[in-house]
């Protein structure tokens, strides 16, 4: 694969006037980096993203600007813009963020009879299970997040949960090259219910111990993911202690 591939823009989409275009282009560019369709080390130009999009280039930079902070972008000014590689060190301390909170979050729901919204969850999980069924992996990745964001929100620590997201660029494409692994799919749907179930019974130590076990498959793979894809990968990170 070469670094040095520049996007190139076959059609055009427009973006709707809603929010903040700066927003929008910066969620819509983010999107397209977790899923791999932009991929570390491409070269993204300014100029053809800004006639992509049909906007000026100042959202496009702003945009880019706010991605280089979360680490999915390398900008040298004046010169190109490549999307990062994948930092397995910075995914190492993002998912000891997450298991931090994540943890806490199970232990408060299930010490609060009631609190957990064990029917919106299970309704989450299954629609997982359809979309894996329809190999659909953009629909169920969007809902993995949305029965992780639930619970935060069941905690009213909604704001906890996007600084996890804003975080999370560099585990979340690890983990998008470790989803089609056989029997991958399969585990994160037993995980997920028995979240639910450890819940639904109030029982921190199930709970939390499928939270811990959910949460920690996708880093102990970390080195085989590497080795299959090396050039995805910074080179220059000191090996797992």
């Amino acid at each position: 694969m070469s670094f040095e591939t520049t996007t190139h823009i076959s059609a055009r989409a427009p973006i709707p006037r809603r929010a903040s275009v700066s927003d929008q282009i910066r969620e819509l560019l983010r999107q397209r980096i977790v899923s791999l369709e932009l991929e570390p080390g491409q070269s993204l130009s300014r100029t053809d993203l800004a006639a992509y999009y049909e906007v000026s280039q100042t959202p496009i930079r702003d945009a880019m600007l706010r991605l280089e902070a979360e680490g999915l972008l390398r900008i040298f000014p004046q010169a190109r813009t490549l999307v990062s590689l994948i930092d397995v060190d910075h995914a190492r301390e993002t998912q000891f963020l997450r298991l931090s909170l994540e943890l806490e979050v199970a232990r408060t729901l299930c010490e609060r009879p009631g609190q957990a919204p064990i029917e919106a969850l299970t309704g989450i999980v299954d629609e997982m299970e359809a979309a894996a069924g329809a190999s659909d992996m953009t629909r169920f990745t969007q809902d993995d997040a949305r029965f992780h964001r639930t619970l935060f929100a069941a905690t009213a620590k909604d704001a906890l949960w996007d600084l996890v997201v804003e975080r999370s660029g560099h585990i979340d494409r690890l983990r998008k090259l470790n989803l089609p692994d056989p029997g991958k799919i399969e585990r994160i749907l037993a995980s997920h219910r028995q979240i639910v179930s450890g819940l639904a019974a109030q029982d921190v130590e199930e709970t939390t111990g499928a939270v811990r076990l959910h949460l920690g498959e996708t880093l102990a793979l970390a080195d085989q993911i590497v080795a299959a894809h090396p050039d995805y990968f910074r080179t220059d990170s000191p090996p797992a202690p």
